[in-house]
């Protein structure tokens, strides 16, 4: 069955504008660079349609929808807005000069999530990619980190309400911790949220600590691995074998909804990890074997990455390893020596603390 990638050209709307970290370039080069590197039929382009009020609804507050959908429309057309902008967002989701059709794009990254849910769920199709998801910072009333609307989160929910699923994994391998997927289900014992990301000591958003395993019934689901800077390769192997893999055989999940793009490449102009490309295709590979667990059902969302360069290596990198097919992908720079060499022994005590706090929820980490 090929892969279902989901993707529009109204994705490169997603721009906050001159100058910012988070351009829409990044998907006008993504066609191209499929057709590059796939056959016709490995893949399916799948045009979904923009989420409705009703979905936004499932997962944020209703004035906060009204002031989003307001500030970005007037700011796109260069109008000054009086509402309350730090109220419902952080100034990095302040856009420059004038950008794209955010809200707009923001909506169809929630659209694409649900077609991707519908299509997996239903069996039409065992895997599909979301070209531009993983908007994973953004909570109920808040946006930040680049995130209006969080597609993780609303793939989860979306899933449960229509489908009743009870055992949802959420693997984030994105740099960054993801804050706002974790306010989501801190307290639910049906999402098991396993998240790779930097150190938060040396990232934003500054969460995202070994500590932080959730609360009520969702104490032990909310898992967080964070990685001393130039963890790569190994660290990221040895972390899939030491805690990622037991956890999800022992919670056996129902669907896995994976996201992370490029960014803990490194030569990423954000971040401090020290992956190489091969590293990302191990990423998805990875899932793609725990996807055995549950009839191969996965559900990609990926958009991240701050280095042009590095970017569609990285993303093909994960596709490939998803769908099972060797690429001759490579680094488009050497590694440098702030990442070289690896640091293993850091990343061991990091495991090591990860299994002492879940030792008590989960049988796999039993002495």
């Amino acid at each position: 069955m090929p892969l279902g990638i989901l993707f529009r050209e109204e994705l490169s709307e997603y721009d906050f504008g001159p100058g910012h970290p988070f351009r829409g370039d990044r998907y006008e080069f993504f066609p191209g660079v499929l057709k590059e590197y796939l056959l016709p039929t490995d893949y399916q382009i799948i045009r979904a349609e923009p989420a409705t009020r009703g979905d936004l609804l499932l997962i944020c507050d209703e004035a906060y929808i009204d002031f989003t959908t307001e500030y970005y429309e007037a700011a796109r057309l260069g109008l000054g807005y009086s509402g309350p902008f730090h109220r419902y967002h952080s100034e990095d989701n302040r856009p420059f000069g004038r950008p794209g059709k955010l809200e707009e794009a923001a909506r169809l990254v929630i659209g694409q999530a649900k077609e991707a849910s519908d299509l997996v769920q239903t069996g039409a199709l065992e895997k599909a990619i979301s070209i531009g998801g993983g908007l994973h910072h953004a909570k109920r009333a808040y946006g930040e980190g680049f995130c209006l609307y969080n597609d993780v989160a609303f793939a989860a929910v979306y899933l449960k309400r229509k489908y009743g699923l009870e055992r949802i994994l959420i693997l984030d391998t994105d740099a960054h911790a993801g804050n706002g997927t974790s306010d989501y289900f801190y307290e639910d014992n049906q999402v098991l949220f396993i998240d790779l990301h930097q150190d938060p000591h040396t990232l934003y958003p500054g969460t995202g600590f070994v500590s932080q395993i959730g609360s009520g019934t969702g104490r032990g689901f909310n898992v967080n691995i964070p990685l001393p800077p130039g963890a790569g390769h190994e660290s990221y192997k040895l972390v899939f074998e030491s805690i990622v893999e037991p956890l999800v055989h022992e919670f056996g999940p129902q669907i896995i909804i994976r996201n992370g793009g490029s960014d803990p490449h490194f030569s990423d102009q954000l971040t401090h990890l020290g992956l190489p490309v091969s590293g990302f295709h191990m990423i998805g590979e990875k899932t793609r074997q725990l996807a055995t667990l549950c009839e191969g059902k996965v559900i990609d969302l990926i958009a991240s990455g701050y280095n042009r360069e590095v970017l569609p290596y990285a993303w093909m990198a994960l596709i490939s390893g998803l769908a099972g097919i060797i690429l001759p992908l490579r680094d488009p720079e050497e590694k440098p020596g702030r990442v070289d060499p690896e640091p293993l022994t850091e990343t061991k005590l990091v495991i090591a603390d990860v299994e002492r706090e879940l030792r008590p929820y989960w049988k796999c980490f039993a002495v």
